[in-house]
């Protein structure tokens, strides 16, 4: 099956009519934090619909974002749209069926570590790979607390770094897929959990720079930092790779004001700024305190009407920012 059913998953159909006008029962196949996966008609495409629904910290929050949906998806098949035609690699879309749905490849999903046949293809890579290009988020969190030193990130040992430091080159991590909560892997358990070969490995990270390349070039010309961003891939015919889910929006990847950081300051135009202000009530500091005791988890509250409002219109601002149309 396509995608392995989770705690956020349940059974759900709906009635819908084909293009002859034939009627089948569309299936819930997967429930997520941001988006849904439905069944087609066709066995070999499933239906991706975003929601409006927004998690930090891997919590949803209890606050809709009007309209977040159609804003990522837009962005994502944008982007989708580029990388094809530069030829960089194969991607899932078929086709934006409506604002806030697309149609695209199904691939088979393995969700037990280290079961991927080596000669199976149409498959997903249990993986995430994260592309860094400036100091912030995790990798800032985690120099600030000292588990990683400047070396880690490409400088001289000892350099002292600062949030937002543009680092020498794209750094790349790879977390788990299918756990709980993302955990960084190391290359040899990041083989061993997904069961590719070396040279896979190595394709699929190379495709994630170039694909950063693009996203790079294109938002410098609107003014825009790409700062990081993650990415997930299936293995095609004769498992070469193909880029899949979404990418390049304000939920999978950082964006700050290219003027602002120029003049030292950093202004977050993604969905960092809702991290924040978890951060900033002190949510995030019990939140993880709770993980690490394990204990129950305190569940988070709801957004202020003024982060809500706020929030929707940056999703979409920034979609015409990062796609040059209008929304």
């Amino acid at each position: 099956m396509l995608w392995a059913l989770s705690e956020d998953s349940f059974d759900c159909q709906c009635s819908k009519t084909d293009s002859v006008g034939i009627e089948f029962m569309a299936e819930l196949l997967y429930s997520g934090k941001v988006k849904q996966v439905w069944s087609t008609d066709d066995p070999d495409v499933i239906e991706f619909r975003y929601t409006n629904q927004i998690s930090v910290f891997d919590q949803i929050i209890p606050s809709l974002i009007p309209r977040k949906g159609e804003s990522l998806n837009r962005t994502s098949c944008h982007w989708f749209k580029l990388i094809e035609e530069a030829g960089i690699c194969d991607t899932h879309v078929i086709e934006m069926n409506a604002p806030d749905r697309v149609l695209a490849r199904r691939f088979e999903v393995i969700r037990e570590p280290g079961a991927i046949p080596r000669d199976m293809e149409n498959v997903f890579v249990p993986l995430e790979v994260i592309c860094r290009h400036h100091l912030a988020g995790g990798g800032w969190r985690r120099y600030k607390r000292g588990d990683v030193g400047a070396e880690e990130f490409g400088f001289e040992p000892g350099t002292v770094l600062e949030e937002g430091v543009k680092l020498p080159k794209p750094y790349l991590e790879v977390s788990t897929k299918f756990e709980k909560f993302d955990r960084l892997l190391d290359r040899e358990e990041a083989l061993q959990i997904s069961n590719i070969t070396d040279e896979e490995f190595d394709s699929i990270l190379d495709i994630v720079v170039q694909v950063d390349e693009i996203i790079h070039t294109e938002a410098a010309k609107r003014g825009l930092i790409h700062v990081d961003g993650k990415k997930e891939f299936a293995l095609g015919p004769g498992r070469k790779p193909v880029l899949v889910d979404s990418f390049g929006t304000l939920d999978e990847d950082r964006w700050w004001a290219a003027d602002d950081y120029e003049n030292g300051e950093i202004v977050s135009l993604s969905k960092e700024f809702v991290r924040e202000h978890y951060l900033g009530t002190g949510h995030h500091t019990d939140l993880y305190a709770a993980r690490e005791a394990g204990t129950e988890e305190p569940p988070i509250p709801a957004l202020p009407q003024s982060v809500i409002d706020q929030t929707a219109t940056l999703y979409a601002s920034m979609y015409e920012r990062l796609t040059g149309e209008k929304f």
